[in-house]
């Protein structure tokens, strides 16, 4: 790569981020202005992209780990050629800007994820760089490789100090992945001054134990950077991380101190910091034609890789029309075999975590793009589908089951990595408890509308003999409160079955389960078109009458209590529903919500939880069957007894 070009482009980077900076008043200079090199060889030079065609299948993947540099990454999509105007940048950090604050993807063309809350951004890169070995080996032939392609990252001291990068970067070392590099921007400052106030590590010990390449460098040296990074491909047993010694805020007055991270330069220091690089003092958002000009002389280019991979794409559709076909259900999540449902009687008793087990195998060998694991809890999750291709590792790339380890926060944003770089369906498993784990991922991986789905066992004080750490009572509104995020939690094995159609169905948000450790029967529903119906969040298991006395609203195990409390109750008619998604139901126009409560005197609601989210359904607290405080160790019926949560107890309600 030209070093002009590059000293054009590096220079426009700084130019338009501090103007865009300095003109929302708000922002991070520090990472465009010390890492502008970077940006003009990884875009100039590293990548294989086409900008024209942000989603071309086969293009190189850059997810940002260090989200508050975004004008870094706005400022460098914009000359190379992505969808991001002069006056998008100008809208910086403004209501419906193409360019916010921190980068979020479905906002940006080119970004590829929402990034910020520190860390994640390397973690999805783990998912997307596991996802292309995945799909290479599913894909290509002996003659032709059409999924072949790197996964970069940008990481900063605060990314490698946050655990969900440490828990990412264990994994990617143990799975071998060879086409993932990550570049650190080692700048030694954070927000409170030096890093050596808190972080002290050997970051290259570190990493070489997670079994990584680790190379060095400057981010002044571009051409080593560029040679560096061919250094990197071609180990290709072990990711690489890639270390370059940089001065945040460099050029800047105040450049080296915690002064340049996070707020504008100020009229000042931006027209000291454009001297210093020459770019003309008196110009705002000003970009050197040499930058323009590189990008456009390489146009042609760019859209001639994607045109010959096209072509060989072609070619590989007309020798593998069966692989083609495959392809073609992969990227739209359509089944690739004819699976019948999962069925079961009534009567049949089983935890609805064992109808889930069943119904991961159902969806599995009906959907060949379904892939994900478990955080070492795969036979308590009874998440297993090993027998489908094996488990995921770096002797078997085909393997669908994934060994994700004791690290729910990075498999959580390792699979929504997965399902961002398209192609696959994940899917991650743990505690229901332990969601509290993964929770800053699931809200980002809400934030980017990605449909990755999670199960979610143990579900209540019914874990019994573990205690009260295990017995989630807050979780299921915790989760219920992350908007697009749905939950789901059936009543019975049946509903089970219904709960992973109606999540694999659902493209836009993630889902969660919500699965019982005890067995529940199998009841018969009073609604024969109940299949349809749940689809609104609930309906009628037993009908009591058009005009009942009392209506029960219930979730999961407790439609079963409820069933057993109203046997109690014989002098009433008594409605039992079952709402399994109560966030859907809660949201159902009026005329749907009342035909399934019916003309009811009163309704009670059951949950084995907080009740905060059913006051809106009853007229009296009391009327709200619920648990407010920690469970006890013991066996589960003990301890339901205990905490008088039983259908005897909930029978002295509905007796009222």
């Amino acid at each position: 790569m030209d070093k002009k070009a590059i000293e054009a482009i590096a220079a426009s980077v700084r130019g338009l981020s501090m103007d865009a900076i300095q003109k929302a008043n708000s922002g991070h200079p520090g990472i465009p202005l010390g890492a502008a090199e970077l940006a003009a060889v990884l875009y100039g030079d590293i990548l294989k992209h086409n900008p024209a065609d942000s989603k071309w299948a086969d293009r190189d993947r850059f997810l940002i780990s260090a989200g508050h540099g975004s004008m870094w990454l706005y400022a460098i999509l914009h000359l190379a050629g992505y969808k991001v105007t002069l006056d998008d940048i100008k809208s910086f950090r403004q209501v419906g800007s193409k360019c916010p604050g921190h980068p979020e993807y479905g906002a940006t063309d080119g970004v590829e994820n929402t990034s910020g809350p520190l860390g994640q951004g390397v973690a999805m890169a783990v998912g997307s760089a596991i996802a292309e070995t995945m799909l290479a080996a599913r894909f290509n032939t002996a003659s032709r490789k059409i999924v072949d392609h790197y996964t970069y990252s940008l990481v900063g001291e605060g990314c490698l100090q946050e655990g969900v990068a440490s828990e990412a970067s264990s994994l990617a070392g143990h799975l071998k992945l060879g086409k993932l590099i990550v570049f650190y921007d080692e700048n030694k400052i954070s927000i409170d001054g030096s890093t050596d106030i808190a972080f002290t590590d050997d970051i290259a010990k570190r990493y070489e134990a997670y079994g990584w390449q680790v190379l060095k460098g400057s981010m002044y040296e571009p051409e080593k950077i560029i040679k560096l990074t061919e250094e990197a491909k071609q180990c290709t047993d072990k990711p690489t991380l890639i270390m370059l010694t940089s001065v945040i805020g460099k050029y800047a007055p105040k450049q080296g101190t915690p002064d340049v991270h996070g707020a504008p330069l100020g009229e000042a220091g931006v027209k000291a910091a454009k001297e210093a690089i020459g770019l003309p003092s008196d110009k705002d958002f000003y970009v050197f034609p040499e930058a323009y000009d590189y990008f456009a002389a390489k146009k042609a280019a760019y859209a001639e890789r994607e045109a010959e991979w096209k072509k060989e794409f072609e070619a590989w559709s007309e020798e593998n029309p069966e692989l083609r076909k495959e392809w073609d259900a992969f990227h739209t999540d359509s089944p690739t075999n004819d699976v019948p449902d999962v069925s079961f009687k009534i009567g049949d008793s089983l935890a609805t975590r064992d109808a889930s087990g069943k119904a991961i195998v159902m969806i599995a060998k009906r959907y060949g793009n379904f892939v994900g694991g478990s955080a070492d809890l795969t036979g308590p999750n009874k998440t297993k589908i090993d027998d489908l291709d094996g488990v995921y590792s770096a002797e078997n790339r085909k393997g669908r089951m994934i060994e994700f380890g004791i690290r729910e926060f990075a498999m959580s944003a390792i699979s929504a990595g997965i399902s961002l770089h398209g192609g696959l369906r994940p899917f991650c498993a743990t505690f229901l408890v332990f969601s509290d784990y993964l929770r800053p991922s699931l809200r980002v991986v809400s934030l980017m509308k990605q449909p990755v789905i999670y199960v979610f066992t143990h579900d209540s004080i019914y874990v019994g003999e573990d205690g009260p750490t295990h017995q989630p009572v807050e979780t299921l509104a915790s989760l219920r409160a992350i908007p697009g995020v749905q939950v789901l939690r059936p009543g019975d094995a049946e509903e089970t079955v219904e709960a992973w159609k109606m999540a694999y169905e659902s493209k836009n948000h993630p889902v969660c389960l919500a699965l019982t450790r005890q067995k529940l029967a199998v009841y018969e529903k009073a609604d024969k078109d109940w299949k349809k119906t749940i689809r609104t969040g609930a309906y009628v298991v037993q009908e009591g009458s058009a005009s009942p006395d009392i209506t029960v609203l219930a979730s999961g195990s407790e439609v079963n209590t409820a069933l057993e409390a109203a046997k109690l109750v014989p002098e009433k008619k008594i409605r039992i529903v079952s709402v399994i998604d109560l966030k859907r139901f809660s949201e159902a126009d009026d005329a749907a919500r009342s035909k399934i409560i019916g003309n009811a005197k009163r309704v009670v609601t059951a949950e084995a939880g907080i009740g905060t989210e059913w006051f809106r359904f009853v007229k009296d607290r009391s009327d709200i069957f619920s648990i407010e405080t920690f469970g006890e160790s013991g066996p589960a019926e003990k301890v339901a007894e205990h905490l008088h949560f039983t259908a005897s107890d909930l029978a002295k309600i509905l007796k009222r």
